[in-house]
């Protein structure tokens, strides 16, 4: 996201009153091998991005986006924390080979519970976080 377009973003009121900044933010890699069936032939992907925004209805955002260069582990998501959580210390959680519907819950569960800064993910969780490269989190401004 350009430094332009990161001014002049406005906060989207939520259901509750608040802006979107107060909920966690959930970024689905939707690019060149995220959500293919070439790279991941098992997975419903439309499903699994349906079933996230599903989920997460009034709890937190659900974003589609283009290639989050980390394709080596498609299919990515990215957590962002609520603005509370990232007061309480809460970063980006990057996961990757999020490939199945159990990831997908957990992950649901995790977010509807706080997410990142409030609420420690569940341990499964583990297996499948990264850290992106510097040049990564660079252009994503996550760091």
């Amino acid at each position: 996201m350009s430094k332009r377009s990161r001014r002049s973003r406005t906060p989207v009121p939520t259901a509750a009153g608040g802006a979107s900044s107060a909920r966690c933010t959930v970024t689905v890699c939707r690019g060149c091998c995220c959500g293919t069936a070439a790279k991941v032939p098992h997975l419903d992907h439309d499903g699994q991005l349906t079933d996230l925004r599903t989920a997460l209805a009034g709890v937190a955002m659900v974003r589609r986006t283009d290639c989050l260069d980390a394709c080596e582990r498609a299919n990515v998501v990215v957590i962002q924390p609520s603005a509370e959580g990232r007061v309480a210390g809460g970063r980006p959680v990057w996961l990757g080979q999020v490939n199945d519907p159990g990831a997908a819950a957990d992950i649901t569960t995790w977010v509807g519970d706080g997410g990142p800064g409030l609420v420690d993910p569940p341990d499964v969780l583990s297996l499948y976080t990264f850290q992106p490269s510097r040049r990564v989190r660079a252009e994503l401004h996550d760091d």
